[in-house]
C-alpha cells in the first residue's frame, strides 16, 4: 500500500474521531460542565504530550543515527523549533476563538462567532495530522521507522482525544441556536484538515531525502505548543484544578502505554 494510501487512512480515523464527537448534538442536551470540560482538555494535553516524545522525537533521534547524520539531535530539535515557530505564527494571524474563554486571537475580520470556534480546533488538529499522517506513511521505511501497530496506537490515542474536541464545537453551537445538522457540520469540518495535512507531510518527507527526522520534529514542536498555549491552561483555566491536572496524567499515561506496547 502506497505512502500516501496509508496516511489517508490513519487521518481519516482520527477525523472520524472529530466527527463522532460532533455528532454528540444529535444526543446531548445542554452545556458541557466546566469540569468535564477540563477533563477533556487535560486528557488532550497529556496524550500529545507523550506522542510527541514518543512517536515523534525518539523515532527522529533514531532515524537521524541511522541515516549516518553528524549531529543525530539536530534534525529533532531543528525541526521542533520551526515547528513551534509555524503554529505562533498560525495562532497570530488566523483569526479564532477559544470556546471556553470567548477570547478571540489573530488577525481582526468579520468573521461569525461559529467560523472562529471551528478554525480554534482546526488549529490544533494541523500538527496531529501532519504526526499521524507521517506515522502511517512511512510505516516500515527503515529499521528505526515507525512500527504499523505503533501509527495505529498513535491514531488511537489522537482519535480518542479528538472526539471532545468535535463536541466542543457542536454543542456550544446548538446552544447559541444554531440546528443539529449545521452545528454537527461545523464541528466535523474542524477535524479536515487532518487528512489535508497528513497527506501533505507525507508528500513533502517523501520528496527530499533525509527531511522525513525534520518532519517528525516539526509535529512534535507544533503539538507541543498547542499543549502550553492553549490546553493547559484551559484545563486549569486560571485557576488550580486538579481535574486539569490529574487528566494531563492519565493522557500521558495512557498514551505511554499505548506506543510502548504496540510500538
Amino acid at each position: 500500500m502506497s505512502p500516501i494510501i496509508m496516511a489517508l487512512l490513519g487521518t481519516g480515523f482520527t477525523f472520524a474521531g472529530t466527527a463522532l464527537g460532533a455528532a454528540l448534538v444529535f444526543f446531548f442536551r445542554g452545556e458541557i460542565k466546566p469540569s468535564l470540560q477540563r477533563v477533556f482538555l487535560g486528557f488532550a494535553a497529556g496524550i500529545m504530550i507523550a506522542a510527541s516524545v514518543w512517536s515523534l522525537l525518539i523515532p527522529a533521534l533514531e532515524m537521524s543515527a541511522e541515516n549516518g547524520s553528524p549531529i543525530p539531535w539536530l534534525p529533532a530539535a531543528g525541526g521542533f523549533v520551526i515547528g513551534a515557530a509555524f503554529l505562533l505564527l498560525l495562532d497570530r494571524l488566523l483569526p479564532h476563538m477559544h470556546a471556553n474563554t470567548g477570547e478571540v486571537e489573530g488577525l481582526h475580520s468579520n468573521f461569525k462567532k461559529s467560523t472562529m470556534l471551528m478554525l480554534a480546533v482546526t488549529l490544533h488538529n494541523i500538527p496531529e495530522g501532519l504526526a499521524v499522517g507521517l506515522a502511517f506513511g512511512f510505516v516500515g521505511s527503515g529499521p528505526n521507522a515507525v512500527t504499523l501497530s505503533g501509527a495505529i496506537a498513535l491514531a488511537l490515542g489522537m482519535a480518542l482525544q479528538n472526539f471532545p474536541e468535535g463536541a466542543a464545537i457542536s454543542l456550544p453551537l446548538k446552544n447559541a441556536g444554531m440546528k443539529n445538522g449545521k452545528a454537527f457540520v461545523y464541528g466535523a469540518l474542524s477535524g479536515i484538515v487532518e487528512p489535508i495535512f497528513g497527506v501533505l507531510g507525507v508528500l513533502v518527507a517523501g520528496s527530499v531525502i533525509g527531511i522525513m527526522p525534520w518532519m517528525l520534529g516539526f509535529a512534535a514542536g507544533a503539538m507541543i505548543y498547542v499543549v502550553v498555549e492553549e490546553l493547559i491552561p484551559e484545563a486549569n483555566l486560571g485557576q488550580h484544578s486538579h481535574y486539569g491536572t490529574l487528566s494531563v496524567m492519565v493522557g500521558f499515561l495512557l498514551m505511554m502505554v499505548l506506543d510502548v506496547a504496540l510500538g
